[in-house]
């Protein structure tokens, strides 16, 4: 299973963008407090749309809390990390996964990425940009993993208007 982490997510927006993609890509969100808001706020539920209902998602105590109740490999999104977030297989449709980011502000504490640096991962940009917008990340790396499996059960079609509606 893929998983998405935000520790201590700060913008509500981001995190609303973020429970859309995990319901679009059947991920199970898992959040570290603090968080910069709270989860009852209408900026979510305007990010996410109606589909806040739907995201499974935990919330976390800490970091030591997150990792005693999760186990799989941990990936790190830093703009400090030296690897391509590419060059890692994600085809394992057996293997649990997370995809750990950190906040907007001061993304994941050195302390932690120092614990793993060998799954310590950068989104390739040029020199003008510091980071993607947090929610940008998410998607990337979300869609990466699902490209290497395949898109596992995901529809490749429309399922509303089915899937000859340009054809027709």
């Amino acid at each position: 299973m893929i998983n998405i982490v935000l520790f201590q997510p700060e913008i509500p927006g981001n995190t609303g963008n973020i429970m859309r993609t995990c319901v679009a890509t059947n991920s199970h969100l898992h959040l570290i407090k603090p968080l910069g808001f709270s989860l009852e706020e209408r900026y979510i539920k305007r990010s996410g749309v109606n589909y806040i209902d739907k995201c499974i998602y935990t919330v976390y105590d800490d970091f030591n809390d997150f990792k005693l109740k999760n186990k799989g490999t941990y990936y790190y999104l830093t703009r400090y990390g030296k690897k391509p977030h590419t060059s890692f297989d994600y085809s394992n449709v057996d293997e649990d996964i997370y995809f750990i980011f950190g906040k907007e502000s001061t993304g994941i504490p050195k302390s932690i990425l120092q614990d793993d640096l060998e799954h310590c991962m950068r989104i390739p940009m040029s020199e003008n940009v510091r980071a993607l917008n947090l929610s940008n990340s998410v998607a990337i790396m979300v869609y990466e993993a699902l490209r290497q499996q395949n898109y596992n059960d995901l529809l490749l079609y429309e399922p509303h208007k089915g899937a000859d509606f340009i054809d027709e």
